[in-house]
């Protein structure tokens, strides 16, 4: 066979099987349930004192309260907090083609699910009308693919956790990661020792120190996410009054 007729073999081939790559998916087969809360949002006291990510009420009301309860190998000891799902329920004719796109917001599982959803976001994967049909099953078979989390005027936020005191006790809560990415440390620059100190992972995504340097303080961010694993710094991240409760938005843009 000539060697203009093999390249316009193999460029057929590459044209044909093109739209069978752009189809191709990443979803992932599981199960998922859902939990009862009065007012159908993820629930503030659901497996652990204000959620195992340490959100409380945040976690209630962020994404509209689709949200879910995420298996430990999702959950990650807590770097899988915040992440985003689109998940679709497999039970036709049940089930809509879109599914629901939720915000890890807690740890659960059970009876081999991966997601464990507030109410709200369990009824979203139902097409119009046969939400309480859906609700009847109790489990469905699902598939899952992580998404990217976009926070519209956000870059990476996080707060001063409740329990925080100035100047003995911080700690951190980590609120919005854009894209798709995990944070798996932070740490501090202390000044005086020229040299950058990890703080604990306490629970989910609070991260602490006992008596860390007074004065305003500059964090970074061990990322794991699309672009590899990398540093990013926050240089005067916390102002030297920092108090409990308080929220700073960064400098870091996640996508």
């Amino acid at each position: 066979m000539k060697k203009s007729h093999v390249l316009l073999l193999l460029l057929v081939q590459v044209i044909v099987l093109l739209p069978l790559l752009c189809l191709s998916d990443d979803f992932v087969s599981s199960r998922a349930t859902y939990y009862g809360s009065p007012d159908c949002k993820g629930n503030s006291q659901y497996e652990f004192y204000l959620g195992a990510c340490g959100y409380g009420e945040f976690g209630r009301y962020i994404n509209d309260g689709e949200v879910s309860g995420v298996s430990s190998r999702l959950w990650k000891n807590g770097a899988g907090c915040g992440a985003c799902y689109q998940v679709r329920c497999k039970i036709p004719p049940h089930c809509n083609e879109e599914g629901v796109y939720v915000v890890a917001t807690d740890y659960g599982e059970g009876d081999g699910t991966d997601f464990i959803f507030s109410p709200k976001a369990y009824g979203r994967m139902a097409r119009a009308g046969p939400e309480f049909q859906l609700y009847s099953f109790g489990v469905v078979d699902v598939e899952y693919q992580r998404v990217p989390c976009r926070y519209g005027g956000y870059n990476l936020v996080y707060k001063i956790h409740e329990k925080s005191y100035n100047p003995h006790y911080l700690a951190v809560l980590i609120l919005y990661v854009g894209g798709v990415n995990d944070i798996l440390a932070v740490e501090f620059w202390q000044e005086d020792c020229k040299e950058w100190k990890r703080m604990r992972r306490a629970f989910g995504a609070v991260h602490d120190y006992q008596n860390p340097p007074r004065g305003t303080l500059s964090l970074r961010f061990l990322v794991y996410g699309s672009a590899g694993l990398n540093w990013v710094e926050s240089q005067n991240a916390l102002p030297a009054d920092w108090t409990a409760g308080a929220t700073y938005n960064s400098n870091i843009l996640l996508s």
